[in-house]
């Protein structure tokens, strides 16, 4: 509301998601304002032609307004300095994208001689507090039983998972043995690029 609301406004909103965009895609599914949203697992060019940046500040000319939602671990290559530093958990430590992003939408829109009413957004873990509806309620006790019965049965190196309808019980190594991960030429990112409009690919090369 408040990019639309403020003349060439724009919303930047920076969510959860280190390697993985489904909080992103998800959040811009939900609610359709959202004109661009940025994931990890697709690269996307910032300057030149047909980059980001260009085809923000035309859509701000012609429309008055733009949000964009991007995930944490997106653009990675634009805003890190390629060190591989880590946090006390081994977690490689991530660039700040959004604040990346605040300043260089800033700079082109600036250079541009083109006025723009910025806001940027990180809720951060807030989005972790929301409060459970009843249905989550359900959700987790019924995983919360499943795994006392897993127990009582002797079950171990194993998590409750739900498949087909049903409890069941996963082993840990299968669990982790790969990253779940927005596939580019799948659906749900096509269910985005149809809601936001966006191009499939930003710039005629992508780094």
């Amino acid at each position: 509301m408040e990019a639309k609301a403020s003349p060439n406004g724009v919303g930047l909103v920076r969510l959860m998601g280190r390697h993985s965009g489904f909080i992103a895609c998800y959040a811009a599914l939900a609610e359709p304002d959202a004109n661009y949203v940025l994931i990890p697992e697709v690269p996307f060019a910032l300057d030149g032609p047909g980059g980001l940046l260009d085809h923000l500040l035309e859509r701000v000319r012609l429309r008055g307004h733009a949000v964009i939602v991007v995930a944490e671990g997106a653009g990675q290559d634009l805003c890190g300095d390629g060190r591989d530093a880590r946090d006390a958990s081994g977690n490689v430590k991530l660039d700040d994208i959004g604040l990346f992003l605040k300043d260089r939408i800033a700079r082109h829109f600036a250079t541009a001689g083109q006025d723009i009413s910025l806001k940027y957004i990180d809720p951060s873990y807030n989005i972790r507090s929301v409060a459970a509806n009843p249905y989550d309620s359900v959700y987790c006790l019924r995983l919360a039983q499943n795994a006392v019965h897993a127990a009582l049965a002797g079950r171990t190196e194993c998590v409750v998972g739900r498949w087909h309808g049903r409890f069941v019980h996963i082993p840990m190594p299968l669990a982790v043995s790969h990253r779940n991960e927005v596939a580019p030429d799948g659906d749900l990112w096509l269910a985005v690029l149809e809601a936001t409009g966006q191009p499939r690919v930003f710039g005629t090369e992508v780094r």
